[in-house]
C-alpha cells in the first residue's frame, strides 16, 4: 500500500470514528531529545500533530496526551471533530475541509473541479471562521498532462473565485506542496518555486503555501536555503522522515533541529505539524522525541 493510500484509509477511519551530521554528533544530540517533555517548552516553535498519523488512538486520547507534552493542535481534523478539541484545550492549525475540497488528486488545476471545490470552501470557510480557525488546506490536483503554465492559470483562476469570502471571514486558504515522485504520483504543486508563482497569479495574502519538509526534500533538497528564499510564501509547515516518512531522528536524512532553526529565523510564527507515520509500536513516545527535536532552545 503507498503512503498516499495509506493517508487515505487513515482520513476514511477517522471520519468513521539535506543535511547531514556525524554519526557520533547526531548519537549525541538525538540522545538528549529521549528524555520526557513537561508542558512547558521552549517557545520559539509552535507545535502541532497531524491527525490522521495517528488515526490507531480515539482523538480524546490524542489530545490529551498532546497536551502533556506540550503540543497545542491537532491538525486535518474535519468540522465534527473540532469540538473534541476545544474540550481538550487545543486548537486546529490547519483544518480539513468536507467532500470535494479533500480531495488531493482532484483539485484546482482541472477547471471541470472549480465548481464542486467553490461550492465546497464557500460553505465550510464561514465555519473555520466561526470555530475560531484562520487556515484551511486545498490541493492543487494532479497533471493528466497538463502543463505547468495551464496549471497555474487554471488555479488561479478558481482560487481568485475564492478570495474574497477567504478575505471576509480572515482564513487563508494554504496550498500543500507534495512529491510526485514517490508518494503523489502526477501531482502539480509539486515544487516551492511552482508554489510561489501560484501565489503571486492569485494576489492575495489569503493564499499561501504549506511547505511539507518531507516531501520538499524528496522533491528538490536544498530545504534552507529554499526555506529562506520563499518563506514569505509559507503559512504552515509539516515534519517527516526521509526516506520512508518515519521518525525524524538519526535514522533519516534530515537534521530537523537546523531546519527549525532556519524556520524560526524567518520571523515565522504559526505552527509546525508532525506529520511522520509513527513506526516503533509507541506512537506517543515517537511524538514526543519529534517535539524535542524540534523544540529548539
Amino acid at each position: 500500500m503507498t503512503l498516499n493510500s495509506k493517508r487515505r484509509e487513515a482520513i476514511k477511519k477517522i471520519a468513521a470514528s539535506s543535511l547531514v551530521m556525524t554519526p557520533l554528533s547526531l548519537t549525541s544530540v538525538f540522545s538528549k531529545n529521549k528524555e520526557a517533555l513537561g508542558t512547558t517548552l521552549n517557545g520559539k516553535i509552535n507545535h502541532s500533530v497531524c491527525r490522521w498519523c495517528y488515526s490507531k488512538i480515539p482523538l480524546d486520547t490524542l489530545a490529551q496526551e498532546a497536551k502533556k507534552m506540550g503540543i497545542k493542535s491537532i491538525e486535518l481534523c474535519g468540522p465534527d471533530e473540532w469540538a473534541t478539541l476545544k474540550k481538550n484545550g487545543l486548537t486546529c492549525a490547519l483544518p480539513w475541509g468536507e467532500g470535494a475540497t479533500r480531495s488531493l488528486d482532484k483539485g484546482f488545476c482541472d477547471t471541470a473541479n472549480h465548481e464542486a471545490l467553490i461550492k465546497g470552501f464557500e460553505d465550510v470557510i464561514p465555519k473555520v471562521q466561526a470555530a475560531g480557525y484562520d487556515k484551511i488546506i486545498c490541493f492543487s490536483g494532479n497533471r493528466r498532462g497538463m502543463s505547468d503554465l495551464d496549471g497555474l492559470r487554471n488555479c488561479a483562476t478558481g482560487l481568485r473565485k475564492l478570495i474574497p469570502i477567504a478575505e471576509k471571514y480572515n482564513v487563508t486558504l494554504v496550498m500543500e506542496l507534495l512529491n510526485s515522485k514517490v508518494d503523489h504520483k502526477d501531482y502539480m504543486c509539486d515544487h516551492t518555486s511552482w508554489g510561489a508563482a501560484l501565489c503571486e497569479m492569485v494576489g492575495s495574502e489569503k493564499f499561501k503555501l504549506l511547505y511539507d519538509i518531507y516531501h520538499m526534500q524528496i522533491m528538490e533538497g536544498d530545504v534552507i536555503a529554499t526555506i529562506k528564499k520563499y518563506h514569505k510564501y509559507i503559512a504552515h509547515y509539516h515534519t517527516g522522515g526521509v526516506p520512508g516518512r518515519k521518525e525524524i531522528d538519526e535514522t533519516q536524512e534530515i537534521y530537523y533541529p537546523a531546519v527549525m532553526k532556519a524556520i524560526a529565523e524567518t520571523g515565522y510564527t504559526g505552527y509546525v505539524g508532525q506529520e511522520f507515520v509513527p513506526s516503533r509500536g509507541n506512537d506517543i513516545a515517537s511524538l514526543t522525541q519529534a517535539v524535542k527535536i524540534c523544540d529548539i532552545a
